[in-house]
Order: structure tokens, then sequence, then C-alpha cells
């Protein structure tokens, strides 16, 4: 009996500590289970918390630069109110202002009136009274001239549009007679020339230096050399006339001296006048004149006032069509359109010599003369 229970006792022991060892089991895999999960959370908050700072980082950066662009804001505003005047600055600087445009209209009207005093100037052109031509030469497009200087008699002659040679004659007579026995002078010169807004004054050739847009040279003729160069204040990017589009400068003379015609954009095209010092080439003055440049041929001047050339690109009678007096005593609009002599034709340079008071002009390929009439300004000054 004993043997049995023992037997029985065994027998309800073992199932027990089966069910012990899977519990135990369970427990374990619970467990593992638990501490991967608890490991995978922690991963997780660890990427989260690294996310985090990048974030808190870059926020850190933006509040810095944007605390540094309200710096510089706050310090711009600061130097803005310290640049800003106030009225009373304001009040002064209308005062300097007005103080420094009447000095200047003051300064005009003594350039104005010295230019009118050094020389008795009260002529102006009445009609352009006869035409001689005198010769064929040369190219269709040219200038030539005689020296408007005291005593002198030579004459001028540039062919083409541009070129580096100039021909002298020692007079009008041997220019007639130069194909037959009167010897020619050629002189080469050290630039070449471009347009036909060139002239001897003085025995100085002043010309447009070609491949630049406003340099004007002064060549001393008895030895070739240059003397002197300018700049003409705002040419060279427009043709002074149209209707010859290789001129951007022209240079002219009268009884008042050395000038240079150009046209500006800034002023609508419209002709400009400036007069230079004969020695130094200086600028003395510029004029804005009301002149287009728009179907214009040529232009000269007599006694300091402007006469422009107008005609159409089809050759035709040439007129004078507006005037600009540097005095205000002639004005264009009170001025009759006067006609050239009926010759249907255009003119690639006119150039005035107050001494004959003569137009010499290159009329496609003809060198021509003009004789022009003038009367006293004070003939016909509004009173």
């Amino acid at each position: 009996m004993n043997g049995r229970l023992l037997s029985m006792g065994c027998a309800s022991y073992f199932p027990l500590v089966h069910a012990s060892s899977e519990r135990m089991n369970q427990c374990e895999q619970k467990t593992v289970g638990v501490t991967q999960k608890t490991y995978d959370l922690s991963s997780e908050i660890r990427g989260y918390l690294s996310t985090l700072n990048v974030v808190r980082s870059e926020v850190q950066s933006e509040m810095d630069s944007v605390s540094a662009r309200v710096d510089r804001v706050e310090r711009e505003l600061e130097y803005l109110e310290n640049k800003i005047p106030t009225q009373t600055d304001i009040e002064m600087e209308e005062a300097l202002l007005e103080q420094q445009i009447k000095a200047a209209e003051l300064d005009l009207l003594k350039k104005k009136a010295k230019i009118k005093v050094e020389k008795d100037c009260s002529i102006g052109l009445s009609q352009i009274k006869s035409l001689k031509i005198v010769k064929k030469a040369g190219d269709t497009y040219g200038s030539w001239f005689k020296d408007p200087s005291q005593g002198s008699t030579k004459v001028y002659l540039l062919s083409g549009i541009s070129n580096n040679t100039l021909l002298e004659y020692d007079s009008l007579h041997s220019f007639i007679e130069s194909n037959t026995t009167t010897p020619v002078k050629v002189l080469q010169l050290p630039f070449p020339w471009i347009g036909t807004g060139q002239l001897v004054y003085n025995g100085f050739l002043y010309y447009h230096k070609a491949d630049t847009p406003n340099q004007i040279l002064k060549v001393d003729l008895l030895n070739g050399t240059v003397v002197d160069s300018t700049l003409v204040p705002g040419a060279g990017r427009l043709p002074v006339y149209s209707l010859n589009p290789n001129t951007y400068l022209d240079v002219a003379v009268d009884e008042l001296g050395l000038w240079v015609i150009h046209a500006d954009p800034e002023y609508g095209g419209n002709l400009v006048i400036t007069k230079l010092d004969k020695g130094s080439l200086a600028v003395e003055y510029t004029w804005d004149t009301k002149c287009r440049s728009r179907d214009a041929e040529g232009a000269f001047l007599i006694c300091g006032t402007l006469y422009v050339v107008y005609n159409t690109r089809y050759g035709g009678r040439s007129t004078i069509q507006c005037l600009y007096d540097i005095h205000d005593i002639i004005h264009s609009d009170e001025s009759p359109v006067m006609f050239f002599p009926k010759r249907y034709t255009s003119h690639s340079s006119i150039h005035y010599h107050p001494g004959d008071k003569q137009l010499y002009a290159w009329d496609d390929g003809y060198q021509t003369i003009y004789k022009v009439e003038t009367h006293r300004n004070d003939q016909v000054t509004k009173e």
C-alpha cells in the first residue's frame, strides 16, 4: 500500500513540474518580448530626440539670423534718421541751389556779352545770292574751303569720307588750273579723318579723328604734327546731319571764331553748337538749339547765328529752314525760308568764309561757291 501511495505521489508530481516549466518558458518569452519592445521604443525615442536636437539647432540658427537682421535694420533706420535733413537744412540747400542757378545764369550772360563785345558782329543772312560752279574734282563726297585767316589765299581739298591726305593750292586760280600746269601740294596727315566737317584756320587743320566718337585734332600744316586735341562733350552718338550719315562733327568758323556743330540724342537729335578757343581748343560755351538734324545736309554760322540747310534724301533744292542766334536777336519763327539758287542736287559740306562772304560747298563732286548777301541785324530786330 505504501508502494502504491508512493507511486501515486510521483505520478502527480511530474505533471506539476512540467506545467511549472512551461509557465517559466512562457514567462521568459514574455520577458524577452517586453525587453525587445522596450529596446525598440528606446531606439525610437533616441531617434526622435536626435531629430529634435537638429530642429532645435535649426530654429536657434534662424533665430540668431533674424536677430542679426533686426539689429542691422535698426542700425540702418538709425543711420537714415541721422541722414534725413531737417526742414532748416532743406531750406538752406534750396537757397544754395537758387544761388548757384543765379550764378550760372549770370555767368552765361557774361559769356554771351563777352563774345558779343569781342567783335562788333551785327550782321545776318539775307539771301543766297549767286552760284558759281568752280570745278569737278574728287569723289561724290568731300570738303573744300579757303583758309579764312586774314591775308591767306590758300585753298584746301579733302576728297571722300575718310582718308589721311590733304591737298593744298596756293590760290583759287591755282586750284582751277591744277589739272594743267599748276602743281598741287599733297600733305599726309598723322591720323586719318572721318566725315566732311574739316576746316583750315590760321594754318591749322581741324578735323574729326577717324575711329573716335568725338575727338578733334589740331594739326600744324607747316610740319604735319598734332599740336592739340579735344573731346567734344555729348558728340559722336548721332550724325550731325541725317543726309550726311558719315559726318558726326562739323567744324565751322565765322566772324567770332571757331565752332563745332554736332547732334545730341538727349535733345531729340537737335543740333548743338559749341564755341572753341582756337588756340587751346578749350570749350568756351555750348548752346542747345531747336534745329533738327533730320533731313539736314549742312549748316554754317554767320556772326554767331547758326543757319541749317535742309534737303531731301533724293536731292532737291536746298533751303534754310531753321536758325539759332546765340545773341537772341534773330528768331527762326520770324525769318522766312531761304532758298539756294535753283539747282537740284545735294551738299556733303558747306563752309562759310567770313572775309569773302561766300559759301564753299561740295555739290555731288562739284566744287561750288555761293555768294551770300547780309544785312545789319538791328534793321530786323523787333522793338
